[in-house]
Formats: structure tokens, sequence, C-alpha cells
């Protein structure tokens, strides 16, 4: 635990860490069959797509729907490999993929391996930030704004994360009461 003179970027591990914690929680109390469960007549899941071999895509829209459909946990599983993927291109200075480039693995356990490597490749990319790195400007996950910096991309995965992972663990504890 860093203590209180801990540097920015220990902070944020720690941050990261927790979150990452409180992840596994429910990663290791998912059943397969809890990843396409359908908690309601309006979801958002991932499907089996013939364009590409094993591969399955989200339900999406560019306008966001009203109502706002319920996301299954593939589908959640799916939307935060997709923004932790494009965040570690835009940090590690690679052309930034397509939403659409990025499937979901096609199971829970794959989508559970998938998310811990995008983990180890999160913490190894902490693991090279310094407090100075943290003030260097940053446009994503917003637009290209001066205000924001590597640290304001940092604070706000680790805060993404903890959202997903709450809906997760929302999901798996409804879908456990109704067995």
């Amino acid at each position: 635990m860093p203590s209180v003179n801990a540097s920015r970027v220990d902070l944020l591990r720690w941050q990261f860490d927790l979150a990452w914690a409180l992840f596994e929680y429910h990663l290791e109390r998912l059943d397969e069959d809890d990843f396409l469960w359908e908690p309601g007549p309006l979801c958002w899941t991932v499907r089996p797509t013939a364009e590409r071999a094993g591969g399955w895509v989200p339900d999406w829209s560019d306008k966001e729907p009203d109502p706002i459909p319920v996301p299954t946990i593939g589908w959640i599983s799916w939307h935060i490999g997709w923004w932790w993927s494009v965040t570690l291109d835009h940090l590690e200075g690679r052309t930034p993929r397509d939403r659409t480039e990025i499937t979901w693995p096609g199971s829970g356990e794959a989508a559970i391996a998938w998310l811990s490597e995008l983990r180890a490749a999160w913490r190894e990319k902490l693991g090279r930030l310094t407090d100075e790195d943290l003030d260097a400007p940053a446009s994503f996950p917003w637009p290209d704004d001066a205000a924001h910096t590597v640290a304001h991309t940092l604070a706000w995965l680790n805060t993404e994360l903890t959202k997903n992972v709450t809906e997760i663990g929302q999901l798996r504890l409804i879908r456990a009461t109704q067995r």
C-alpha cells in the first residue's frame, strides 16, 4: 500500500490494482452461461459473426437508444476489452483500432483470458510511467484537448473499470438469485 507520500503514478497503480481485485471477486464466481444471460427483454449482447471465424460482435448503435438496453456480461466484457485496447493503442503511440475491429473472443473463459492479458499489458505500461509522464497531453478518451493529460486517462480507465466491474457484479448477483 502506498504511503501518504506516494507518487501520483504509484497511487494510480494502487487504485487500478484495487479495481482489478474487485473484478477478480466476480470473475472467479462467473459460470460460462452467465456471460450471455439476458436479464430482460431489451438487451445488448455479443453474437457470432459469419464475417470473422470465431469472432463475436457486440450489439451497437451510434446513437444512444432510449431506453438504453441492459447489457449482458458478455457485452460488458467486450466493452472493457474494446476501450482498454484502444487506450493502450493511444498511450503506446499506435494507430487506435476501430471499434469494429475488436471482437469478443466467444466464451466467458476466453473473455477472462483476454481481459487478463490486457491487465498484464496495462500493469506493464503503468510500470514504465513516471510522475513526469503523467503530465503529458492525452487526447483519449477525449478529443484533442490540452487540458487533459496521461494522468487523466489513467484515472478515467480506473474509474471506467470500476464502473464496469460493478455492472458485471450486479448482473452476476441478480442471475445467482434467479437460479
